[in-house]
């Protein structure tokens, strides 16, 4: 607040060709105080906060040797995994192009195309410890189809997980509100001994996301 008492949160005027919603997002952008971070620290999103976050809460990064990243772009986790885990092997993948991390092998691609968990593995010097999914799916305005789009790709990225993740890794998702579906969270308790859900501090109040924390995989079978 001013000294008059005034809110000084930095206000956009609607332009002609910008939509009120696009306006409240700027506005949001502008004053969000994760996003201004992010700049003065060189981070590419707000989003790197969440890793940042879950890190200090469950440890995900403390022996972290071989990360995937699915859905990079822009590349603010593999930012985050760079500078904590700086001998660490990454690899990332994402349908969007990612501008260049030094030291991260950036596959432009979908992952839901049938070569891609070979390639991710190819890129690596050995099975992954850390399998992060920053991945969401576009959406279509029709909550129910959104969301079963999204749950789809958490589900491919768990079970990418389940099949390359060495004894002992860790596995960390986006969801939506409600949490992992019952099916999947079955899958995941049954490979890895610990399974939470966590909402960071950085995901705004208002997000529907959720994080699910798997750890200590449990090897196959």
């Amino acid at each position: 607040m001013s000294r008059s008492g005034r809110d000084t949160d930095r206000r956009v005027r609607t332009a002609r060709k910008r939509s009120a919603s696009s306006t409240r997002w700027l506005e949001r952008q502008l004053n969000d105080p994760y996003v201004k971070q992010a700049k003065a620290e060189g981070y590419r999103s707000r989003a790197a906060y969440k890793l940042i976050e879950l890190d200090e809460r469950f440890g995900l990064l403390k022996n972290a040797h071989r990360v995937v990243d699915l859905g990079i772009a822009p590349g603010g986790w593999s930012q985050v995994v760079r500078k904590r885990c700086p001998r660490a092997s990454i690899v990332g993948i994402d349908l969007l192009e990612t501008e260049a991390i030094e030291g991260v092998t950036i596959l432009q691609m979908d992952f839901m195309d049938e070569s891609a968990p070979a390639k991710l593995e190819a890129a690596l010097d050995g099975p992954p410890d850390l399998v992060l999914s920053d991945m969401a799916a576009n959406t279509v305005g029709h909550k129910q189809t959104d969301h079963l789009r999204t749950m789809g790709l958490v589900e491919a990225a768990a079970w990418f997980a389940v099949d390359t993740l060495d004894k002992g890794g860790a596995f960390v998702a986006k969801v939506l509100a409600g949490g992992t579906d019952a099916e999947l969270l079955t899958l995941l308790k049954k490979h890895f001994r610990t399974v939470k859900h966590a909402k960071p501090p950085a995901s705004r109040k208002g997000s529907s996301e959720w994080y699910v924390i798997a750890q200590d995989f449990k090897g196959r079978d």
